[in-house]
């Protein structure tokens, strides 16, 4: 099992909105980072765990855990015009981008806020990708340690 961090702006998918899916469900799609792309379709696993994000907002934080229940497949936002992240070099036969399903487990007992994260010693010397110079991916690859030190935050 690997462990991923997913980022989400609250104000155009949240949490809450995941919690609150059918059967608590969502499909991971407008990812439009070829690196973030390649960790959707070649390396994001069936029963992966997932650090839910929230980006862009006023505070910043881990708000939940998710999990990946579809491994990735052709996003098909992407050959829809009527789409935000409609592509048209994107085609069916030749797909260019790609998406996960996740599952909402929980929401943390308290948000682990960027703040905390970036003045964890812990998190600084394990090299937390989320915290790193220059990181602006919507989704990376975690440790199991970074994971467990964020939920030891909560």
């Amino acid at each position: 099992m690997a462990y991923w961090l997913m980022k989400s702006e609250p104000d155009v998918f949240s949490i809450d909105d995941l919690a609150n899916r059918p059967q608590k469900v969502e499909q991971w799609d407008g990812v439009r980072n070829y690196q973030a792309r390649n960790f959707l379709r070649d390396q994001m696993k069936k029963g992966d765990s997932v650090l839910f994000y929230h980006s862009s907002c006023k505070t910043p934080a881990v708000v939940g855990i998710a999990e990946v229940i579809k491994e990735g497949y052709p996003d098909h936002t992407a050959s829809n015009p009527e789409s935000d992240y409609y592509d048209p070099k994107s085609t069916p036969d030749n797909p260019r981008w790609y998406m996960v399903d996740i599952r909402y487990v929980r929401h943390l007992e308290k948000p682990v806020t960027l703040s905390q994260m970036k003045a964890n010693q812990s998190l600084i010397n394990n090299e937390l990708p989320l915290i790193q110079k220059g990181s602006r991916l919507s989704v990376m690859p975690i440790t199991k340690e970074q994971w467990q030190i964020i939920l030891s935050l909560e």
